[in-house]
């Protein structure tokens, strides 16, 4: 079955950085696009970051220059580099992938950025 574990979050000051990690398995991870999701406090879930099975990237606005998604498909697994973290940045942080016929997401991982 589909797993996707999530790991690398923490608390970090802002401006400092973080890389969080997705493994996944039970598909053929190199075929999917794969996401990073966040949801705050009070929050929608919001999508951050995607990346598709070719290898092209897209990002929110409110990370753009700032983080970076990138996939080991020998490793089955995909990344979140983030840089200059801001407070605003603070949420559970997800995996996603679409596998027909569904969603599937990790546990989430915890980044909080504060002073």
């Amino acid at each position: 079955q589909v797993q996707l574990v999530e790991s690398g979050g923490g608390l970090v000051q802002p401006g400092g950085s973080l890389r969080l990690s997705c493994a996944a398995s039970g598909f053929t991870f190199s075929s999917y696009h794969m996401n990073w999701y966040r949801q705050a406090p009070g929050k929608e879930r919001e999508l951050v970051a995607r990346i598709t099975s070719t290898g092209s990237t897209n990002y929110a606005d409110s990370v753009k220059g700032r983080f970076t998604i990138s996939r080991d498909n020998a490793k089955n697994t995909v990344y979140l580099q983030m840089n200059s973290l801001k407070p605003e940045d603070t949420a559970v942080y997800y995996c996603n992938t679409w596998y027909f016929p569904r969603d599937y997401w990790g546990q989430g991982t915890q980044v909080t950025v504060s002073s």
